[in-house]
């Protein structure tokens, strides 16, 4: 057995992937805009990730925009028959690199085909449907026409299946009478536990939850504790970070990010890190750690 392979399996529809998968926005330039600084590594940390057992990529052609996608087609096209790639419609990029709202029947048509063919695919695995609100975070909002523009695609067998990203428990629910939703992606780690009941909610009827920013906006204080159970256990924070995810709850599927191959290596080699009870526990406490 593999080191990933301990990080187990969960189904997205009606694919099995293993629960540590990787990331893509991190291979476009700064602030996810224009081409990497080195696009040889780019190609080479989506190889490893590959070769290394990783068969969940999540991804989305308004990253660079186009270059990312782009990358992962010159680097593993033909594509594995067992590599599930997640792709992200709802938002455009201005001339700025801004984050702008395109929740239209034709801009979200228009982001599927642009996926399929930068991608150099025929029919994506699944879709999640970027809600932009609020770009900085869920807000509610009604997104049952959108929502059911990509179902018109599913249909069409453009797309098989479809989730959520940025939604809050209002619109999962909404979302659900409009078609089936295979997965939630929303901000949550250690420290931003916002939807703990959200997650076991979704754990109970089979949908992935996959969080973003597994590090994102720690305090010096929760920091400090994350980087003290490290090293108690020889390990870096991030794997002790992904490790509690992995550890929090079944349904969770990580995509943790980057433009190394050697960070990827430490991420993917948190599947084998198991967290004494103390240390989950201790962690568990981050949360309600103030600066």
């Amino acid at each position: 057995m593999s080191t990933i392979d301990q990080s187990g399996t969960f189904t997205i529809g009606d694919r099995r992937v293993k629960r540590l998968g990787y990331g893509a926005m991190q291979l476009a330039g700064p602030g996810v805009f224009g081409p990497p600084r080195d696009h040889g590594a780019a190609l080479a940390v989506l190889r490893e990730a590959v070769a290394s057992g990783v068969n969940h990529i999540d991804t989305s052609d308004f990253y660079g925009p186009h270059l990312t996608n782009l990358i992962i087609r010159e680097a593993l096209h033909p594509y594995r028959d067992d590599l599930v790639i997640v792709t992200k419609v709802g938002a455009r990029r201005g001339a700025d690199g801004s984050w702008i709202p395109a929740f239209s029947r034709e801009e979200l048509t228009q982001a599927v085909h642009d996926n399929l063919r930068n991608l150099g695919l025929d029919v994506l695995d699944v879709v999640n449907l970027r809600i932009m609100f609020d770009v900085h975070g869920p807000a509610e909002g009604s997104i049952e026409e959108p929502l059911a523009v990509l179902a018109d695609l599913q249909r069409q067998s453009l797309v098989r299946h479809l989730g959520l990203s940025n939604a809050t428990s209002k619109q999962i629910a909404e979302g659900r009478g409009v078609t089936e939703i295979v997965c939630v992606q929303n901000q949550y780690n250690l420290a931003h536990r916002a939807d703990d009941t959200l997650i076991d909610e979704l754990a109970g009827k089979n949908i992935a939850y996959v969080p973003f920013f597994p590090l994102g906006g720690f305090t010096p204080l929760q920091s400090s504790t994350l980087s003290n159970v490290a090293a108690r256990l020889n390990a870096t924070p991030m794997q002790v970070a992904l490790a509690w995810l992995l550890g929090r709850a079944p349904n969770i599927l990580l995509i943790p990010g980057t433009s190394s191959v050697g960070h990827l290596r430490e991420n993917l080699a948190a599947a084998g890190l198991a967290l004494p009870e103390d240390a989950f526990e201790e962690l568990n406490r981050m949360a309600d750690i103030a600066a």
